[in-house]
């Protein structure tokens, strides 16, 4: 059953059930921020209304910084604003921040050490009818992979807007990660959220296996374990906003199932699973399924549609999670 003592969305599984794109709780979260913490500025690169900086812009246009098609111009602008005192939020598809800037946001920024936050929007196979270019399914991979970096990748809107103001307190460079298509709202503003902690979200009696979830996928995550609960299949379902660094502590306790099932919408490879694999390998060796993109491109389709083909949504998880079973048993 959903934990009740996160407060979480009641009507989480209704038909009508509220959804919001994660950007929104971004630029919500921003708002707060400009009111709150002077030493706040936002940057983007010719896409403040897609990344939600517009309200922003608004309020604050002294602390707004447009700097056109131009996202490596941004990160080095960043990094200088970074280690001056500033706390600057540079905003732009994640394909092209930090996918074509990756080389730029290294050395001026994560190499620096500088206090910047590089939000990537459009993330995931849910950006949907811009294909495959347009898709980051890959950031995960490329951010975590530099030495001193948070990333992070909220579940929902309500839990984007905090990650959003915990960065802003977070010394040193973060990347968020957001989506733009509605996504199912799964927590509400009393769900206490603690930057770097893994959550169990479901737990039904005896689990058997045990689910990490990050980012939108969790609802799909959560679907899947009320099915299978109806099915005699008891499992717990965590939610890892915070892929890197991984909430060790927790997660070995979480892994006591003996058995995992990692659920991303990301390439299987070097994202959640990968950092999961990774430390378990070094821990606590254990039979893992993987849910997420398997090793190809999505196409250009609506959000729904490309999460059902590609075997991301709660079928493919409790297949997932039948076919670990099978191996742990």
């Amino acid at each position: 059953m959903l934990n009740p003592y996160l407060h979480l969305n009641s009507k989480l599984f209704d038909k009508e059930a509220e959804a919001k794109p994660t950007r929104d709780g971004y630029g919500e979260g921003l708002v707060f921020l400009g009111t709150t913490n002077p030493n706040v500025v936002v940057l983007t690169a010719d896409l403040s209304d897609s990344t939600r900086c517009e309200e922003f812009a608004k309020r604050f246009p002294e602390r707004f910084f447009e700097c056109g098609v131009a996202e490596q111009n941004m990160a080095a602008i960043a990094a200088g604003m970074g280690v001056t005192g500033k706390i600057p939020f540079v905003s732009s598809y994640a394909t092209f921040s930090p996918g074509k800037n990756w080389e730029t946001i290294r050395t001026t920024i994560v190499y620096n050490e500088a206090n910047v936050k590089i939000a990537g929007h459009h993330s995931g196979i849910v950006t949907g009818p811009d294909g495959a270019t347009h898709q980051a399914t890959e950031d995960i991979a490329i951010t975590r992979a530099w030495p001193g970096i948070r990333v992070i990748v909220p579940c929902d809107a309500i839990e984007a807007k905090k990650a959003t103001i915990l960065a802003a307190e977070t010394k040193g460079p973060v990347y968020l990660r957001f989506t733009r298509d509605k996504t199912p709202i799964i927590t509400t503003d009393k769900t206490p959220y603690t930057p770097g902690k893994a959550q169990t979200f479901w737990v039904s009696d005896n689990p058997e296996v045990t689910i990490f979830a990050t980012g939108h996928l969790l609802y799909y995550a959560l679907l899947a374990a009320k099915n299978l609960e109806k099915n005699g299949i008891n499992v717990l379902v965590a939610n890892v906003s915070c892929i890197k660094p991984l909430d060790g502590e927790s997660v070995l306790e979480l892994a006591k199932t003996g058995a995992v099932v990692s659920v991303e919408d990301h390439q299987v490879t070097g994202g959640l699973g990968g950092a999961l694999s990774e430390f378990f390998a070094r821990n606590k060796p254990l039979p893992m399924e993987f849910v997420g993109l398997q090793d190809t491109f999505a196409e250009s389709g609506k959000a729904l549609e490309l999460i059902k083909k590609y075997g991301m949504d709660e079928v493919a998880i409790e297949k997932a999670v039948k076919k670990v079973l099978t191996r742990k048993k």
